[in-house]
């Protein structure tokens, strides 16, 4: 392996970022075209609310009709940066794919054979929750986040939300959710260092129902029973993946090391 010396890795760094930032500023152009249409996807959680169903269809978006709300901006420029505050968020989102190409590239000299086996997989399936978390918030917790914050106890009240207040409530939740499904991943990490084990994670497994419920019943805005386990039941199932997962490298990783010991005893002999 050849050695850059320090101006190189400098040189190396600074094309993947521009390259990043070359990206990510041609993604964000295409969103800005397309903010009306994302900005009124956006807005879905706040006039509608989903209804599950036990017969066909099992899914779909119900439109409040005694909505009030009403969203308005409070400074001339508002409007235009939720517009490019949206643009932003969706091109580093879609260019997310290079960034992490990007990163790995750089990193990928300093990895060994066995560790590059995993920086795929490990971005595939990093995407693929975050993506889940985000869709999950969307589609299941903010509609009813919305319905409850914009219904209770408001009834000799009328709701006009600044929009700028509004993409910033909807995308922290989002992109909160997003991070809370990485669970399995941070999991796996732990593991991988020798901080956790698989058989301290299922020991311990009635303590982080209890805790997911507890974080359920803070982050659920709503005060029932039913939203708190729709909230804490996706966790514990994380949970669950995670071990799981955690189980399965720890037991190819002893079977790998049982293989490297038992090697050299045959060539010895």
């Amino acid at each position: 392996m050849n050695k850059l010396p320090i101006t190189g890795h400098l040189n190396e760094l600074r094309q993947r970022i521009i390259v990043s930032v070359i990206v990510v500023a041609v993604s964000s152009g295409v969103c800005f075209y397309f903010s009306e249409k994302i900005f009124s996807l956006l807005v879905l959680p706040m006039n509608s609310i989903p209804r599950f169903s036990l017969s066909p269809p099992f899914f779909s978006f119900e439109t409040l009709k005694n909505n009030t709300a009403e969203l308005v901006f409070l400074a001339p420029a508002e409007a235009l940066w939720m517009h490019f505050k949206i643009s932003l968020i969706s091109g580093i989102v879609i260019s997310s794919p290079v960034l992490l190409y990007e990163f790995w590239r750089f990193t990928a000299p300093g990895l060994l054979a066995k560790e590059k086996r995993y920086i795929f997989p490990f971005i595939i399936i990093t995407m693929f929750l975050f993506l889940l978390g985000s869709l999950f918030c969307f589609f299941v917790v903010l509609p009813f986040a919305m319905n409850f914050l914009l219904n209770y106890k408001t009834a000799v009240l009328k709701p006009m939300l600044s929009v700028g207040q509004y993409i910033d409530f909807c995308l922290k939740f989002i992109i909160g959710f997003g991070a809370v499904f990485e669970l399995p991943v941070v999991l796996v990490f732990l593991t991988r260092m020798g901080i956790v084990t698989p058989q301290f994670l299922s020991k311990n497994r009635k303590y982080a129902i209890i805790l997911a419920f507890v974080i359920a019943a803070i982050i659920t805005p709503t005060p029932d029973a039913f939203n708190q386990t729709l909230m804490a039941v996706p966790i514990v199932l994380l949970y669950e993946a995670g071990i799981l997962a955690s189980r399965i490298l720890s037991v190819k990783s002893k079977n790998l090391k049982d293989i490297q010991k038992v090697v050299p005893e045959e060539k010895t002999g």
